[in-house]
């Protein structure tokens, strides 16, 4: 019998956290037809023959909020609340995230499958343009809409965003062979004490990060097909990656930031707004990654004063 050749170094690593996996156990999943039996039918829409879950709420001029990399519509909540009064406000959760069906192609969880959700959902409730609010990856697909689809777009509210590369950066090797990718999340990526260390990382007054917090997350992304979304949204991409010209993003622009934000920093956010031929840059004091948990009130004013000043456009 000929030697099996030795496995590359990656595939060993791979390897080697499957088996350590396997040894831990695996954290359990909720099956998504039980989600979704309990989930109110008005929060559901079909979109290209899967369930999205889309929160909506108030009248007016709409309002799409996307939500950042692990986290859901359910980041938004108590800014949509505030804005209600005034706008029609729509926060659809993600392919990959939140109460949303998890799709098994690799193509839906790139930024044309996240894009084309968007879109869909948009079209759905008859939607022709809205104002566009993304945090974090959220604000990179805002961006990407704006610049590959100018007409749906009438302004963008971007809060600690992700800069337009970061749906590319973040992919990997590791994350190629799907079998290794799903049990790696599942058996080591996914708990509620990584949750919670995440939401730390994230938000500036630790004493926000309270448990009924961490399981709200944990709970809307330990949903069947986790895996397959990780392997998904972390697996390298043919899809080309996109430069985007921000200088000629010619329409109106609000950045907001937390001035403690240790993920992406506040210069970051500078740096873009100095490019943007119409921008306003915000800084709030004493926070962090997540303004829509950590300031909610204040963010949702900052957005409705911005909002009022786009009236004429």
């Amino acid at each position: 019998m000929r030697p099996l050749a030795p496995l590359p170094p990656a595939r060993r690593l791979l390897a080697l956290a499957a088996s350590s996996a396997l040894a831990l156990g695996c954290v359990a999943v909720t099956p998504y037809a039980e989600v979704r039996h309990r989930l109110p039918a008005a929060n559901l829409l079909e979109v290209d023959g899967r369930s999205v879950y889309v929160e909506r709420a108030g009248a007016g001029e709409p309002l799409i909020l996307l939500h950042g990399f692990g986290g859901s519509s359910f980041t938004w909540r108590r800014v949509a609340e505030e804005l209600a009064g005034s706008y029609r406000v729509v926060a659809p959760d993600l392919n990959g995230f939140g109460f949303s069906e998890r799709p098994r192609r690799a193509a839906d969880y790139t930024v044309a499958g996240q894009l084309a959700l968007i879109l869909g959902v948009m079209d759905r409730l008859g939607i022709e343009s809205a104002h566009v609010a993304g945090h974090s990856y959220g604000g990179a697909l805002a961006v990407h809409l704006a610049w590959r689809r100018p007409e749906r777009v009438r302004s963008l509210i971007l809060v600690d965003s992700a800069g337009a590369d970061y749906p590319w950066k973040r992919r990997h090797l590791g994350a190629f062979v799907r079998p290794v990718a799903s049990a790696f999340v599942r058996m080591l990526g996914l708990s509620r004490e990584r949750v919670r260390k995440s939401l730390e990382r994230s938000i500036f007054d630790d004493r926000l990060v309270t448990t009924e917090l961490v399981e709200a997350y944990f709970e809307r992304l330990s949903i069947e097909g986790v895996g397959t979304a990780y392997w998904g949204l972390s697996k390298p991409t043919r899809e080309p990656r996109a430069r985007i010209p921000v200088e000629e993003l010619d329409l109106p622009v609000l950045l907001v930031w937390g001035a403690e934000d240790t993920l992406i920093g506040p210069e970051v956010g500078r740096r873009v707004a100095e490019r943007l031929p119409r921008a306003e840059f915000v800084e709030l004091p004493a926070t962090g990654h997540i303004p829509p948990e950590e300031k909610p009130e204040e963010l949702a004013r900052r957005i409705a004063r911005f909002l009022a000043g786009t009236a004429g456009d």
